[in-house]
C-alpha cells in the first residue's frame, strides 16, 4: 500500500527516537546528561555505517588499480596546519549574547540587526543591543603533547583527513610504484569545534570522513574533475537513494574554499532542507606546494614519459560517513499501513527502514513459529549456519532484518522454511539447505 505521509517538521524527532529505540544512534554520555553534538553508534548503527564505509572502500580502492589506501594518524606536526592554512584561516565569525550567554555564528539567519550594534536582537532571549561584535573563532581543537602545557607543545586534533594524505603523498608514490594520475583514499576521524552544531548526526564535533585525493598532471584537472563528479553521483545513487532527493550545488566565488578553483556539493533534501553530504573539489597544487615550502621537501613529480617535472594538481572527493548514514536513514524511513491476508500484523501501521539490502545492518531474522515440537532447535541450527555468511539474529519479533525466516511445523518434516521480505511482505518457501544461495542473490547489489 502507499506510504502514509510524514510531515517534515516531525520526521527528525521520529527518526532520532527510532534510532535510539532500535539501537542505531545514542546521545554520547547520556547518563550524565549528554555531550553536545557528540553521538555514539549502537549495535545496528555501527553495522550500517560500517557497511557504507566498506562499500566506499571497495569502490575506491579494491575496484580500481589507480588508488591506494592509507590510515594516517590523527595527531600531526603542528606545522602541517600552518601550511594548510588552518591555523590562520580555519575560523568562523562568533558573537555572544551578554545577557543569556548563548553563542552564535555571526551569519546566523535568526539574528535580527547587526551584531555589535544597538539594533541587534538575540534570537534566544530576544534582548536588543546585547550581541557582541563578531570575532574570529578557530574551529580546531587544541591539545598538548608532553607533560608540560606550554606553547611549544600545542598540537591539534585534525579538522580533516586530507592533510594526512598530502604529507604521505611521496611515501605512497614511492612505495606503491604508482604513476600520475593516481589517488590515495582514507577513512578516518576528524574534529571541529563547531559553534552551532545540530540536526542529529548531520553537524557534529567528532565525525568520520571518507576522502580520496586524486593527483593529476596540471592541465588535466578539469577532465578528472568531471570524471569524479560523475563517479561519485553514480556511487551515491547506488546506495538506493531516491534520485529526486539528490541534486548538485556548485559553489560560487563567495563559497569557494581558499584552496579551490571549483567545487560541487552533492546535496540531499533532508527534512530540514537541502544540505550537502559530499563534495568534489579542484584543489589545484595548493596543498603540495605549501607543504613543499613549509617542510623544505621536494614534492614535485618527474613524468617518466616526457621528463617533465611538475607539482601535481589534486581533485578531491570528500564524503561524510555520518552524513551519508543520515541520508540513508532519512531516505529509508517509511510509515505504512499494512493489512489483509498478506500482512501478519493484521492491518496496522508500521514504521520501517527500507534500507538497500546490502546496507541493512541485519540481513535476516530467524525465529520459530512456536517454542516447541523441535522448532527452536531447527531454528537455532539454521541461524548458526547463516551466521557464517551474514549478520543475522535469532528473535521472535524483530523488524530490522531484511528478511524474516520462520520455522514452522512443516519445516521439521521437509526442511523448508518461510522467507518473508521486509519491504514487500511477500513470502517464499525455501529449502533450508538453499537459504545461503537464496539470501546471497537477494542481498546482492
Amino acid at each position: 500500500m502507499s506510504p502514509a505521509p510524514v510531515t517534515a517538521d516531525k520526521i527528525m524527532d521520529k527518526l532520532v527516537s527510532l534510532a535510539k529505540r532500535r539501537g542505531f544512534v545514542f546521545q554520547s554520555s547520556e547518563i550524565y546528561g549528554g555531550l553536545g553534538s557528540v553521538w555514539d553508534y549502537g549495535p545496528l548503527g555501527v553495522e550500517l555505517k560500517k557497511n557504507i564505509k566498506e562499500r566506499w572502500w571497495r569502490s575506491m580502492v579494491h575496484a580500481r588499480e589507480d588508488i591506494e589506501g592509507l590510515d594516517a594518524a590523527i595527531l600531526m606536526h603542528p606545522k602541517v596546519w600552518e601550511a594548510s592554512g588552518h591555523v590562520s584561516g580555519f575560523s568562523d565569525p562568533l558573537v555572544d549574547c551578554k545577557k543569556c550567554k548563548n553563542r552564535f555564528r555571526a551569519d546566523d539567519p535568526r539574528i535580527k540587526g547587526t551584531p555589535g550594534q544597538p539594533d541587534a536582537q538575540c534570537p534566544v532571549c530576544g534582548s536588543k543591543g546585547t550581541l557582541t561584535a563578531p570575532r574570529q573563532f578557530n574551529l580546531m581543537f587544541k591539545t598538548f603533547m608532553g607533560p608540560v602545557e606550554e606553547q611549544a607543545a600545542v598540537i591539534y586534533l585534525r579538522p580533516e583527513t586530507a592533510q594526512g594524505i598530502y604529507v604521505n603523498y611521496l611515501n605512497v608514490l614511492q612505495s606503491s610504484r604508482q604513476k600520475i594520475p593516481f589517488g590515495i583514499a582514507q577513512i578516518g576521524k576528524a574534529f571541529r569545534n563547531e559553534i552551532t552544531p545540530g540536526n542529529f548526526i548531520f553537524r557534529t564535533r567528532e565525525f568520520e570522513q571518507m576522502e580520496m585525493q586524486f593527483f593529476v598532471k596540471p592541465g588535466t584537472e578539469n577532465e578528472w574533475f568531471e570524471f569524479w563528479r560523475s563517479e561519485r553521483m553514480t556511487w551515491v545513487e547506488g546506495l538506493g537513494i531516491r534520485p529526486d532527493k539528490l541534486r548538485w550545488h556548485q559553489h560560487d566565488k563567495d563559497e569557494l574554499a581558499h584552496y579551490a578553483t571549483d567545487a560541487y556539493d552533492i546535496q540531499y533534501e533532508f527534512p530540514f532542507g537541502w544540505q550537502e553530504f559530499e563534495g568534489i573539489h579542484n584543489r589545484t597544487d595548493f596543498d603540495l606546494s605549501n607543504h613543499q615550502k613549509y617542510a623544505g621537501k621536494k614534492l614535485d613529480y618527474l613524468d617518466p614519459k616526457t621528463n617533465e617535472r611538475f607539482i601535481p594538481y589534486v581533485v578531491e572527493t570528500s564524503a561524510g560517513a555520518d552524513r551519508t548514514t543520515l541520508v540513508v536513514l532519512c531516505d529509508a524511513y517509511r510509515e505504512e499501513e499494512v493489512g489483509g491476508a498478506e500482512a501478519a500484523e493484521g492491518g496496522d501501521q508500521r514504521v520501517v527502514l527500507k534500507l538497500k539490502p546490502s546496507l541493512a545492518p541485519l540481513k535476516a531474522a530467524v525465529f520459530p513459529l512456536v517454542n516447541k515440537d523441535g522448532m527452536p532447535e531447527l531454528a537455532h541450527r539454521i541461524c548458526d549456519d547463516l551466521r557464517r555468511h551474514f549478520n543475522v539474529f535469532y528473535d521472535d519479533g524483530g523488524s530490522i532484518g531484511r528478511f524474516g525466516i520462520t520455522i514452522d511445523g512443516q519445516s521439521t518434516q521437509d526442511q523448508t522454511v518461510t522467507v518473508r521480505d521486509r519491504d514487500t511482505l511477500k513470502q517464499d518457501r525455501v529449502g533450508a539447505a538453499q537459504l545461503v544461495d537464496y539470501l546471497t542473490q537477494k542481498l546482492a547489489g
